[in-house]
């Protein structure tokens, strides 16, 4: 591949990413798979690296997918809430493994579980007590969704310990109960939620 069949290359997989990730974090309806997406955006990151002259601001190499919405008011993050880095090959994870370790002066340990895919949120918790929630947004700002939050019963309103704290984590629905929604929408021949993901997004982030 020369230079310009990697920009023209490039310049379409913007477009492709843009366009899915709109579809996947804006409008909650994903119109490919995860893996799909993902292949995608290994393809865009490995012709960045070897085209680094290419690279736009736009990439999503160089920030995280999504925009605020309508009807929200805007939290700043304090710390970005970037996005998971995927891995696709076992020469990836070996390469993942030498960083870590050359950051870390400890002994490294890993816990290997199960990714839950759901809507990535911040819970901001003063002297104990919850205050306000909001979504990952574009990594930098995202939506004040406090009072949806509230609705969920695992979401503790007071913690043990007064403490000031900020946690991050998944809003998700589980199989069972995300294959009984779809149910119920199937009889009321409403349009069936493509995934768990896009199912929990589309309750937590609705305006109330």
């Amino acid at each position: 591949m020369n230079k310009e069949q990697a920009k023209n290359r490039i310049d379409e997989l913007n477009k492709l990413t843009s366009y899915y990730a709109k579809k996947y974090y804006d409008d909650d309806n994903p119109e490919i798979s995860d893996f799909e997406y993902d292949k995608l955006m290994v393809e865009l990151r490995n012709l960045e690296k070897e085209y680094p002259e290419f690279i736009t601001k736009e990439s999503l190499t160089q920030h995280v997918g999504g925009n605020v919405k309508e009807g929200f008011k805007k939290v700043e993050h304090e710390v970005p809430l970037q996005s998971l880095q995927d891995i696709f090959n076992f020469e990836e994870l070996y390469a993942f493994d030498e960083r870590v370790k050359k950051t870390l002066e400890d002994e490294v340990k890993y816990v290997v579980e199960t990714k839950i895919d759901g809507l990535s949120v911040s819970l901001e918790y003063e002297n104990g007590i919850f205050v306000r929630g909001a979504t990952r947004g574009n990594g930098l700002v995202g939506e004040d969704i406090t009072e949806n939050l509230k609705t969920i019963k695992n979401i503790p309103s007071t913690l043990k310990e007064p403490v000031t704290i900020t946690v991050r984590g998944e809003v998700f629905i589980g199989r069972e109960e995300f294959e009984k929604m779809n149910d119920e929408r199937q009889k009321n021949e409403e349009t069936l939620f493509a995934n768990a993901r896009n199912a929990a997004a589309r309750f937590t982030s609705s305006a109330r």
